[in-house]
């Protein structure tokens, strides 16, 4: 590991730490060269399917893109960024779940639609509106119906 410091590549290893969901280890490290401390965190990487877009065009999953899309869905919200890493942590579970090569890029879509209408009905029109690319308000509103139809159904 370089030090972000100096660059010397040899350090050691103060303190290691696994998250609350053991997928995420937490590394408290002393460059050996300028004792300066940095900290590393290291997820396991696992092979994601191709994602195949709507044009035909496939492209390697990109978790950044993800969790971006919904922090922009999610903004000015009571949503915390922790919550918004478990919501991806949970997309990639089912994507590695499918043992999949390949995934229309729709279904993670339909996914994150669905999860995010029962997390924050704010963000899931936010999401949508830019998801579904209405081209007018009608669109729009048959989408807020269906959200709203959605909850009578449900009770709520």
């Amino acid at each position: 590991m370089k030090c972000p410091y100096c660059g010397h590549l040899d350090n050691k290893v103060i303190d290691s730490r696994l998250n609350k969901d053991s997928t995420i280890t937490r590394r408290r490290r002393s460059c050996l060269a300028c004792d300066q401390r940095f900290t590393t965190y290291e997820r396991l990487e696992v092979m994601m399917p191709m994602l195949v877009k709507k044009d035909g065009r496939r492209e390697g999953w990109d978790r950044q893109k993800m969790t971006s899309g919904l922090q922009k869905a999610c903004e000015k919200r009571p949503i915390s960024r922790d919550r918004i890493d478990q919501f991806v942590d949970d997309i990639e579970h089912r994507l590695q779940d499918m043992g999949s090569k390949e995934v229309a890029s729709q279904v993670i879509g339909e996914w994150v639609m669905e999860d995010l209408s029962q997390l924050d009905e704010v963000a899931y029109v936010r999401f949508a509106s830019v998801y579904r690319q209405f081209k007018d308000v009608n669109e729009f509103m048959d989408e807020l119906k269906t959200l709203l139809d959605s909850r009578h159904d449900n009770g709520i």
